[in-house]
């Protein structure tokens, strides 16, 4: 099996579009109310969705991660495109090698950039 990516619902998705469009450009497609980008090997989607309303009543519930060789530089480069900073980068107590930054988007939504994991 292969995780290819993530989608986001929405009650109005253009906010989202134009949130993740200053984060990481233009959309590869756009279709039918939906936007994609590609990063990396996987893709983000948003696009409306019929059982969504309003913000995420609990933005820590699922984190969408994205892999940097750099958090720290990506962080800036993401924060002075506009992201929403929730936490800036640190390194957590349990891989003190790591590093992780989480952003929110117009939703709510949270998402992190976190060093390469090796397993």
């Amino acid at each position: 099996m292969n995780l290819n990516g993530v989608l986001i619902g929405s009650e109005d998705p253009r906010p989202l579009v134009d949130y993740y469009t200053r984060l990481f450009g233009k959309p590869g497609w756009e279709e039918a109310g939906f936007a994609g980008w590609q990063i990396g090997t996987g893709f983000l989607s948003v696009g409306a969705h019929d059982q969504v309303r309003g913000a995420n009543a609990q933005p820590g519930r699922i984190l969408w991660n994205i892999e940097s060789s750099d958090v720290k530089g990506d962080f800036e480069r993401l924060k002075a495109a506009g992201a929403t900073v929730v936490r800036e980068p640190y390194q957590p107590g349990e891989a003190p090698e790591a590093w992780i930054a989480t952003f929110s988007d117009p939703d709510d939504n949270y998402f992190q950039l976190i060093s390469p994991i090796s397993m």
